[in-house]
């Protein structure tokens, strides 16, 4: 039986301690001037004030390098590192910055470089992760949740979509459910996490944590209430999946091949771990790699045994359709 995954909805923070925890927040840069103040601002600003920051530099040619440095000279060199990325993209960016901040912290969290935190963003996920009441070195877990999507200007264009079914490895494996500019997860996922295979092509780092951890029996904290500012803008490297230019975008990526690239990406890494999966998240991987590859009788069969979904109707339906044309 698979660990309990939890979709919590909006309610007071627990009353649980969670002072004597240390946060290291991971951000990664690569030509980020422009919105970089306002993120480093919004960190500093957070009612939860025990955390460092850890800035993995990609290689900018703008101003990012001397913005980190003027913080860090504000800051303190023990509270804002400034690190080299690795110049795989930015995937392997928060990767590799993950392994290189070291295990001393309790929690670790995802943070982009063009986001605003609201000002509770570390104490509600802290809160919600520390309510669980378990051992962070034993056993994984992810906070996560929805986004609040803004403009250049700084106005409220609409919020990312509520996902209303449970997290789990059957959904993990054909949709992220949340951007990691949401993540803080513990010691025991982090330990999960860095396992991953250097060379290896990891599509995103946010789909890719939330396939291990819940792989691995972890437990997943979905928090329908926005704790940060998603800002939408001509660089974004990702974007939202808001309204139906999006869902078009993601139709196209179905149909082009794209989508079973990057299914097929994840599962090579996933296979080249070292990895302890739980029974039940084996059993569906070995089915998933043989549905994906079986003639279309066979092929709806196992679709059909495995039991895959996605958070939505609409997806579950494009689901299905790339399963009969052999897009997955």
């Amino acid at each position: 039986m698979s660990r309990v995954c939890l979709y919590l909805k909006q309610s007071c923070i627990s009353n649980c301690m969670i002072s004597d925890n240390n946060i290291a927040v991971l951000i990664c840069t690569f030509n980020g001037s422009k919105f970089l103040r306002k993120q480093l601002d919004s960190i500093i600003s957070q009612t939860y004030t025990s955390w460092e920051i850890f800035a993995s530099d990609d290689g900018s040619t703008d101003d990012t390098l001397d913005i980190l440095k003027e913080y860090q000279a504000r800051l303190g060199k023990n509270k804002l590192h400034i690190i080299k990325g690795p110049g795989k993209g930015f995937a392997w960016n928060f990767l590799t910055l993950l392994q290189k901040c070291g295990g001393a912290y309790d929690y670790y969290a995802f943070s982009d470089q063009d986001d605003e935190w609201l000002s509770d963003k570390l104490e509600r996920s802290l809160g919600k992760i520390s309510s669980l009441e378990i051992d962070n070195t034993k056993v994984p877990a992810l906070h996560c949740g929805r986004t609040m999507l803004v403009n250049e200007k700084d106005e409220c264009i609409g919020y990312s979509p509520l996902f209303c079914k449970k997290p789990s490895f059957r959904n993990a494996l054909i949709q992220s459910i949340a951007g990691g500019n949401t993540m803080l997860f513990n010691q025991a996922a982090r330990n999960i996490i860095n396992l991953t295979p250097q060379d290896f092509k990891i599509v995103s780092h946010d789909w890719w944590v939330y396939i291990l951890i819940s792989g691995c029996n972890g437990i997943i904290v979905y928090d329908e209430v926005p704790t940060i500012k998603y800002r939408q803008h001509t660089n974004n490297i990702i974007g939202s999946n808001l309204g139906w230019r999006a869902r078009l975008r993601r139709i196209n990526g179905l149909f082009d091949g794209h989508f079973r690239d990057w299914i097929q990406c994840n599962l090579n890494a996933l296979n080249a771990m070292p990895l302890q999966l739980s029974k039940e998240s084996r059993w569906v991987l070995e089915n998933f790699i043989e549905a994906r590859s079986s003639h279309l009788i066979t092929r709806i069969i196992k679709f059909s045994k495995i039991k895959l979904y996605r958070q939505t109707s609409f997806g579950t339906i494009a689901f299905l359709i790339a399963v009969l044309f052999k897009k997955i």
